[in-house]
Parts: C-alpha cells; sequence; structure tokens
C-alpha cells in the first residue's frame, strides 16, 4: 500500500510539473497565438471592438488542458452510469419542470414535431435543468485548447464561431460561459450547433441558451428535427434477448417482426409489437439478457452525443414523464 501511494505521489508531481511546463510555455507565446487569431479574426467581419475586448481578456486556463488531458477511460457499465443519471431524484425532477414548463413546451413540441418529453430529458441529463451549465469562459477555453494543439483545428474553428455568436450580439464575451471544452448553455451546445440550430422563440433578438427556456426548448427541438427526428415514434426499447437465435445481425435494421420471429421479446418476456417500424440491435457489455431494439430517432439522439449510454439514458428518462 505504501508502494502503491509512494507512486501515486510522484505521478502527481510529474503531472503537475508537465502542467507548469505548459503554463510556462504559454506565457511565453500564448500572447502570439492570440495576436495571430485577432489578424483572422478581423478578416472574418469580426468587429475591432470585439477583437480588441478578446486581446485584453482572453486568457491561458492550465485547468482546461488538465482537464482535457485527463478524461477517465469509461468503465462504467451501463447499469451502473443509468444509476447515476436517471435517478428517482431526476425523475421527479424531470415531471415537475414538464409540468411548470407544459404550455410553452407543448407549443415548440408541435411547431418542430419532437415530443416535449425528450426536450425535458435532454434538459435534465445536460445540464440537470439549467443547473450546472459550466463556469468556464468559453473564449479563454477555446483559445486554451486552441493554442495547445491536440485538436487545433477543431477548437480554432469553434473559436471563430464563438466569436461569431458574439458578434452578433446573441451574448457578450463577458457572459459566454460554458464547459471546459466550450458547450454552452443549458442544452449544452458547441458554437457551432449555436450557429446551426439555435432558435430566438421569444424573438427578443438574442439566441440566449444560457437564461432563456423558451429559447433552450426551441434550439433543442430544432437541433433534432434538423438531424431527422419523427414525433410519430419512440426512441427504442429495452428487449429481451435470452432467445434470439441471432439470425440477424447486430446493429442492422430490421423491421420489428423480423426481430420478434428471432425470438426477441419485450423486457418482461411478452410478444414484441406488431408495428411495420424499423430497429437495430444493441447490446451492451455484461448486460446479461437483455439489449435495446432501437428506432431512427435513436440515431438523432447520438447526433447529439456519440454515446449510446448518453442516448439510452435520454430515453429512460423521458419514458418516465408523464405528457398530460
Amino acid at each position: 500500500m505504501a508502494i502503491i501511494k509512494t507512486f501515486k505521489f510522484f505521478l502527481y508531481i510529474l503531472i503537475s510539473l508537465v502542467l507548469l511546463s505548459t503554463q510556462a510555455f504559454s506565457n511565453d507565446t500564448f500572447s502570439d497565438f492570440v495576436s495571430g487569431i485577432s489578424n483572422e479574426a478581423k478578416k472574418k467581419g469580426i468587429s475591432l471592438k470585439l477583437i480588441k475586448d478578446f486581446k485584453t481578456k482572453v486568457v491561458f486556463i492550465p485547468r482546461v488542458i488538465e482537464l482535457d488531458r485527463s478524461q477517465p477511460e469509461f468503465k462504467l457499465t451501463l447499469n451502473q452510469y443509468l444509476a447515476r443519471v436517471v435517478t428517482s431524484s431526476r425523475i421527479k425532477k424531470a415531471n415537475n419542470k414538464y409540468k411548470k414548463n407544459k404550455k410553452i413546451l407543448k407549443v415548440i413540441s408541435k411547431y418542430y414535431g419532437v415530443q416535449a418529453r425528450f426536450l425535458v430529458s435532454l434538459w435534465g441529463i445536460e445540464t440537470d435543468f439549467g443547473r450546472l451549465t459550466g463556469g468556464f469562459p468559453v473564449v479563454s477555453a477555446l483559445s486554451t485548447l486552441a493554442f495547445e494543439g491536440r485538436r487545433h483545428e477543431y477548437f480554432k474553428k469553434e473559436l471563430f464561431n464563438a466569436l461569431k455568436i458574439i458578434n452578433d450580439g446573441h451574448i457578450t464575451l463577458s457572459k459566454m460561459t460554458g464547459s471546459w471544452a466550450g458547450a454552452m448553455g443549458q442544452c449544452q451546445f458547441m458554437p457551432s450547433s449555436f450557429i446551426n440550430y439555435a432558435n430566438d422563440w421569444d424573438k427578443d433578438g438574442s439566441k440566449n441558451i444560457w437564461t432563456s427556456k423558451p429559447d433552450v426548448f426551441a434550439s433543442a427541438a430544432n437541433y433534432l428535427n434538423k438531424v431527422g427526428w419523427s414525433d410519430k415514434i419512440t426512441w427504442g426499447r429495452k428487449v429481451y434477448i435470452g432467445q434470439f437465435n441471432k439470425e440477424l445481425k447486430e446493429n442492422k435494421y430490421y423491421l420489428l417482426n423480423k426481430w420478434s420471429s428471432s425470438g426477441i421479446l419485450n423486457e418482461n418476456k411478452t410478444k414484441l409489437p406488431n408495428v411495420k417500424i424499423k430497429a437495430r440491435l444493441i447490446i451492451p457489455k455484461d448486460y446479461g439478457n437483455y439489449g435495446y431494439l432501437v428506432y431512427n430517432n435513436f440515431e438523432s439522439l447520438l447526433n447529439w452525443n456519440r454515446s449510446n449510454y448518453f442516448a439510452i439514458a435520454v430515453g429512460k428518462l423521458s419514458d418516465t414523464i408523464h405528457e398530460n
């Protein structure tokens, strides 16, 4: 045990030295990077006032690099993940939030063709219904990541997108806060997603995904609508695969009745519904005799976040929200 503790101590010191060296390196050259971005921003039509603010207020954030380099390997099982994310308290909160915002949710739901329960579910899982939106200054975080270089081109593009959003008057530089990776607001849009999907539903002149719930709901609904969502179907269902004869290929789409004829049953071991809908099978690791048949809307959730766990969690939470 003592050896392990000593190793962990020296590992901590090593990481700290690396981060300190990174910070020292950034202090020597980050200003040059900022100058280069400023020159490019001018050519892209960013106002001189914003460029001046950018040059004087942007800072290098060592903590952002630390978080980027130390992302833990995802080792939770699906059940462990769901137990953390789709909790009884969150289910209760989701239903209360739906009831409180029911009127505007129903209008937006009808307009975009996205069930309200999915908008509430995404809102809940992304930021706990707007409670945890991240406190990092987005422009500084993106500048830090672009400067560091691991994904230079991606974060540089997102940085220019962020400057464009500010330049267009949707938010100020100081109020544009989000995650360490630059995801913003109550729906956690990257700047590119904001530009493509954000909506000024309340018509106040700004697409405010930070504090305007109508804008948050409409932006999320517009996103799902644009990536192929259909309110004629749901997301999928948990199924019993203990009798599955494996004549069909996992992760390939087949009509539900073909899955049924191959031995797939509902979670409670009853027969699947006889409806004309295509689904594909997902069998999570260490999930025993169960899996999920997912529909095309699941692909829209994956477009939002490329994680089966995330998409299943959104679906599971949405199933607990009573739209009445």
